[in-house]
């Protein structure tokens, strides 16, 4: 479903080679002036960074009943701004949520509406297997200016999904905090804030694993 209609409020980046070689050089002298229990040290470029686990999906059903007295959603709004938001917080990108209960058409707004999630996220567990994937404790972020479809009047909407979020998310260090006026937006009126679950990319999992062999010669594009 679309979301156009998110909200509805009562109110609306020649000497190439030679840079190289001189990096090479400064690293070759660096290796024979380390000391013998620098170049005893094991290698460890192996082993993941602390905050790569194994992480598995887990499938999560869940309601609530939005009642907003500052802003009014139609339920295709609310279909889809909620869904934006637990995507952006980590869930799988087949997240079906439905609301029901707006008065006439769907996208008639509303000042409530009842509204039902089907998704999965990401829970750390101990070892690989079948169905697992690396995962990665991710800095996440929800204000009225972050990710870029929030906006202070969605103040409402993110106190009603306080329990839905903190129950069904795997969060760490998580500060949520809804201070909602009535009929007034208010500036930095709400934020979720801390480190969510999140799929390990492929090329971010390269990056944190694989041990540096040398550096791009100036002039040339880096491996994208």
């Amino acid at each position: 479903m679309g979301t156009g209609l998110a909200m509805v409020t009562v109110m609306q980046h020649s000497s190439g080679f030679q840079v190289s070689l001189s990096w090479a050089a400064g690293l070759i002298v660096g290796v024979a002036l380390a000391s013998p229990a620098t170049r005893a040290a094991p290698q460890t470029a192996d082993a993941p960074p602390a905050d790569i686990v194994t992480g598995a999906w887990q499938h999560h059903k869940a309601s609530f009943t939005y009642f907003g007295v500052t802003t009014l959603y139609s339920c295709d709004g609310l279909e889809g701004q909620v869904g934006q938001i637990l995507r952006h917080l980590g869930a799988r990108k087949d997240v079906h949520v439905t609301a029901h209960g707006c008065p006439g058409a769907s996208y008639t707004p509303s000042h409530s509406a009842s509204v039902n999630a089907d998704f999965y996220t990401l829970a750390p567990v101990a070892g690989a297997g079948p169905g697992t994937v690396d995962a990665r404790w991710t800095p996440v972020e929800v204000t009225t200016r972050r990710p870029y479809f929030m906006r202070n009047g969605d103040c409402e909407l993110i106190q009603e999904m306080k329990d839905l979020i903190t129950q069904n998310f795997s969060l760490r260090d998580v500060d949520y905090r809804a201070e909602c006026v009535p009929r007034q937006y208010t500036p930095d009126s709400f934020s979720i804030k801390g480190e969510a679950l999140t799929v390990l990319q492929p090329q971010s999992h390269a990056a944190l694993i694989r041990p540096m062999m040398g550096r791009p010669m100036a002039g040339r594009p880096e491996a994208g």
